[in-house]
């Protein structure tokens, strides 16, 4: 049983790979993706967010996603939910729609492409916390979103009794280490930059919400439990040897190359992603495939074929 209470978020967090066979969700490879992590140390689960390729999933989809989750989770791991979107009103309905699924929280992004004001932003999250009584994390990621969520607007937000965290992918070293810095009691601060781990963890972050993670996890568990216990040099040592990681797995864009290297360690059944999104090229599939058999990680795609 994992010590994290699912209203809070701390340590290491996975945003899940939604497995697809033939078009449609892969339950059977959900199903032992969901197994699989929960023996292992992490501590929470983020379903349908960007590596979750959730902009590609219909409503039901989504629902059925969150249902088979629940049920082999079973209370061993939290479960939350990602959302995007830039139509508040939409939002908000969606938020109540899912009132009723089996989930602990919800982590929601900036609203894309609009580029509203800071009090725009405000006023967007605030209505979308007040549509459900769990807890929402923010996700600010303005390479993505085209809006950056400042410091002061998020310090403004955090006194919304249920809005609890962040996941910072702000790009911005001297905003994320301010906020780490100055952040509000009890507000949980989690870097969504993989590559960044290590430096977050140093500067306060309270974990990671890592894709990467899907992978050598309990590597990254172990950087920052070192790191807890004080043991920098240790933790330093791991984490030269881990970051190559990363690199690799965000070489071609996510989630190809975390589902192409799931899929050779027999943990789903295809590496299939959804367009826009294409396989990893073939350059790319021999470097993972060189660096799992490095890692003592190669299984065999026939295993859940």
């Amino acid at each position: 049983m994992h010590s994290t209470s699912h209203s809070t978020m701390a340590g290491v967090w996975l945003p899940l790979v939604t497995p697809f066979r033939d078009g449609e969700l892969d339950v059977a490879s959900v199903r032992r993706l969901i197994d699989h992590y929960a023996e292992l140390p992490v501590d929470g689960l983020i379903l349908a967010a960007t590596t979750g390729e959730g902009l590609t999933l219909d409503t039901d989809e989504t629902e059925r996603l969150v249902a088979v989750a629940a049920e082999v989770a079973h209370g061993r791991l939290p479960i939350w939910l990602g959302l995007s979107g830039s139509d508040t009103r939409r939002m908000a309905d969606t938020v109540s729609r899912t009132s009723a699924w089996p989930i602990d929280g919800y982590l929601i992004a900036c609203p894309y492409y609009s580029r509203p004001t800071q009090d725009g932003i405000i006023a967007h999250f605030t209505a979308l916390a007040g549509r459900t009584a769990r807890p929402v994390a923010l996700y600010n990621i303005p390479y993505r979103t085209g809006v950056n969520m400042t410091n002061d607007t998020l310090r403004q937000l955090a006194e919304v009794a249920n809005i609890v965290g962040l996941k910072d992918c702000c790009a911005d070293a001297a905003q994320s280490f301010d906020l780490l810095t100055r952040r509000p009691d009890g507000f949980s601060v989690m870097t969504g930059e993989d590559a960044l781990f290590y430096s977050a963890l140093v500067h306060g972050a309270d974990g990671g919400i890592l894709a990467s993670a899907h992978v050598e996890t309990a590597a990254f568990a172990g950087i920052r439990a070192l790191l807890r216990d004080g043991d920098q040099g240790d933790a330093l040592a791991r984490w030269s040897d881990l970051a190559e990681v990363p690199k690799l797995l965000f070489a071609e864009p996510s989630p190809s190359p975390i589902k192409h290297w799931l899929w050779r360690a027999g943990l789903i059944a295809s590496p299939e992603v959804r367009l826009p999104m294409m396989s990893v090229s073939d350059g790319l599939a021999k470097r993972i495939d060189a660096e799992m058999l490095r890692r003592g990680a190669l299984g065999a795609e026939s295993a859940v074929a």
